[in-house]
């Protein structure tokens, strides 16, 4: 399982418990994730911490002084070496 949080820039676009996919984007030496259609943002995450998992369920949904944090929870086991 893993866990990642996502920005979401206004309230009632998810829920807990919903199911989401999200769409991977490439910066040139990072990875980006957005929860489709284009409802939350991931921060960057290095080359070594790709997503393999498409799909998660929302967990928690967060407000604080900066926006509405989105925690979803994937079922990802990382590639065999």
């Amino acid at each position: 399982m893993r866990s990642m949080e996502f920005k979401m820039e206004r309230q009632g676009l998810l829920t807990a418990g919903q199911k989401v996919t999200v769409t991977e984007g490439v910066l040139p030496s990072n990875y980006y994730y957005t929860i489709d259609p284009a409802l939350a943002m991931s921060g960057n995450f290095p080359f070594r911490e790709k997503l393999y998992a498409r799909e998660g369920i929302v967990t928690d949904i967060v407000k604080n002084e900066r926006g509405f944090y989105v925690t979803v929870q994937f079922d990802e086991d990382p590639p065999k070496k």
